[in-house]
């Protein structure tokens, strides 16, 4: 949660009213100081958010009630777990929880949603009554007792057949001629982000979708926040055929899985792009988590882990709010068992006996 990404955001056209993101922050203060804050908006879809709700407002619309707008506490278009309390003090957490509930019921909308929380806040949303939601994301992570430091390392880790899967991916990308560049920074110039934002657009097309983000966000990004970005660019000869973008925390060395593209179809290249190139650069840089992005059970063949996702919600008609909450209880126990399930299939090398 940074200022000036949330402000490019804003200021590119990317959130803005007209997309369906229309900002009420929540700010507290005392003594002339502020004490805590969340990033809310008004809502008039579902788009963008990765914890899905079009069932729950396809329901209200049945029975004659608008679920539309909506308040929405999140980093949009981000689906990336962390604080979305702001707060000096933990103590001022609960305040903000009931400032959020008191938004909601004064602006007499439907519901309110704060999506992709971390544990701290999901007990204060807990302790409130909120409904809590979970779902699963696939992380790679380094293991603290046996580190990796490159892929070849982290190859050996994996079962054979995973082995072997992999060799073939990256295999047929190379014999296609396409070799990759990592560009991080400052590094990335205003033709290779043209090129990125070009690649981009081309995954909305093929989806039949638009895209959430504008140019104009990314040279934002390219100005205020230059270090957080590592673009890694597909060429066969000196023409590139692809790319992805991966953000990056470098004081807490963790790398998010975040776009891609292609100008053409070649075999293997999204596995190669955004799974094995990101890998290769958070292993060989010290790297402790890199996380693949929203959905994607492939990616577990891959080396990236499933890993539990919360949000919380609240619904102001009670009928509704017992129907979701039955809903949720069931939803989590799902979630809880494919869990279990995927961690079955590890595919990792189990340890030796005794070990």
């Amino acid at each position: 949660m940074r200022h000036e990404y949330l402000c490019a955001l804003h200021e590119s056209g990317s959130a803005v009213p007209r997309t369906g993101w229309a900002p009420r922050f929540v700010t507290l203060h005392a003594q002339g100081r502020l004490q805590a804050a969340a990033a809310l908006y008004l809502k008039s879809h579902s788009y963008g958010e990765y914890v899905f709700d079009w069932s729950w407002a396809e329901a209200y619309r049945r029975h004659g009630q608008r679920y539309y707008p909506k308040l929405l506490g999140a980093v949009p278009f981000t689906p990336v777990a962390g604080t979305r309390l702001l707060v000096s003090q933990a103590r001022w957490r609960d305040r903000l929880v009931a400032a959020v509930h008191a938004m909601a019921l004064e602006t007499g909308l439907s519901s309110a949603h704060v999506i992709f929380v971390d544990e701290a806040d999901g007990e204060a949303f807990a302790r409130a009554g909120w409904m809590m939601r979970h779902g699963v994301q696939f992380h790679w992570q380094a293991d603290p007792d046996a580190p990796s430091s490159d892929f070849a390392t982290f190859l050996a880790t994996l079962q054979r057949d995973k082995r072997r899967k992999i060799a073939q991916e990256r295999r047929r990308v190379a014999e296609q001629g396409v070799r990759f560049t990592a560009h991080e920074g400052s590094g990335i110039t205003e033709p290779l982000w043209d090129f990125f934002h070009h690649c981009y657009t081309l995954t909305y097309q093929a989806h039949h979708s638009t895209p959430y983000l504008t140019r104009g966000f990314f040279s934002a990004m390219a100005q205020v926040l230059p270090e957080h970005w590592v673009l890694f660019v597909a060429r066969r000869g000196e023409v590139p055929v692809g790319c992805s973008l991966i953000a990056i925390d470098p004081g807490r060395r963790i790398a998010y899985g975040r776009y891609w593209g292609a100008t053409e179809f070649v075999p293997c290249l999204h596995f190669e792009a955004c799974y094995y190139q990101p890998l290769s650069w958070c292993l060989e840089r010290g790297y402790v988590r890199f996380e693949g992005g929203a959905q994607g059970e492939h990616k577990m063949a891959r080396g990236l882990l499933p890993v539990r996702t919360s949000s919380a919600h609240w619904l102001r008609d009670p009928r509704f709010a017992a129907a979701v909450a039955d809903f949720l209880g069931a939803e989590g126990a799902h979630v809880e068992s494919y869990v279990d399930e995927l961690r079955e299939r590890n595919p990792f090398k189990a340890d030796p006996p005794g070990v």
